[in-house]
């Protein structure tokens, strides 16, 4: 062990991993206690971690006693040099063709890139928001249920987030998509950035921004049908 008498850094080797969800356990090396680790506690130019990684890292106690790993790194000097080459090959040849050929927008939504990429989409709706309002007049409760359903999207990415590094009851992808669908995408984006949640997995980022550009267009849509119905009616 190494580190300050208050944050003490451990050794273990990595039992448990599910690459899927992101999360699994490691084993410490002296007393052998089982430790939660999420892909968030690792660093960001670090590769994907593989069972029996040695690893170096602090242990965090949260108030109902439940532990997991933070500030995570590689024990050896040089991150990836752990495994043997033919042994991470290995491992690349047994994932299916589809994970491995990834297309470009797939990569780029995988990839943690600036939060800044994220956040413009947010800019882009709000011009999208008043240029709508000056074609087709519509009322407050439209902006409304999106702050609505942004501020359930922050809370639920919280919870999530709480619950994947504490082992507690997780929220499934589709709710959390569900509620970006009908309108909390921008909360999402915030949660998301906020919480480094939800930011590394190709498939439910292509999921999100797939929701993100349905409720754009559902939205311009909705507000040319309410103008045309509202004009009718007058």
């Amino acid at each position: 062990m190494d580190g300050d008498d208050e944050h003490p850094r451990v050794d273990g080797t990595l039992t448990l991993w599910n690459d899927d969800r992101g999360f699994g356990f490691v084993t410490t090396d002296i007393g052998g206690r089982r430790v939660f680790v999420h892909i968030s506690a690792f660093p960001r130019a670090a590769g994907r971690p593989l069972v029996g990684d040695s690893l170096s890292f602090e242990i965090d106690t949260a108030s109902d006693g439940r532990c997991s790993a933070r500030h995570v790194s590689l024990a050896s000097a040089v991150i990836g040099t752990q495994h043997s080459t033919a042994e991470r090959l290995s491992r690349a040849a047994a994932e299916p063709v589809f994970a491995r050929r990834r297309s470009p927008l797939r990569r780029l939504l995988a990839a943690r890139g600036p939060a800044s990429f994220d956040y413009l989409a947010i800019i882009g709706f709000f011009l999208v928001y008043v240029f709508a309002s000056l074609l087709w007049p519509m009322p407050l409760w439209v902006i409304g249920v999106y702050l609505m359903t942004s501020i359930l999207s922050f809370i639920a990415y919280a919870a999530d987030k709480k619950a994947a590094t504490t082992g507690g009851w997780r929220i499934s992808e589709s709710s959390l998509l569900a509620l970006g669908i009908i309108g909390g995408w921008p909360g999402a984006i915030v949660g998301q950035q906020r919480f480094r949640h939800k930011t590394r997995k190709a498939g439910f980022r292509s999921a999100f921004w797939g929701t993100v550009v349905l409720n754009v267009l559902a939205f311009v849509t909705f507000s040319a049908l309410l103008s045309a119905q509202l004009r009718g009616s007058s």
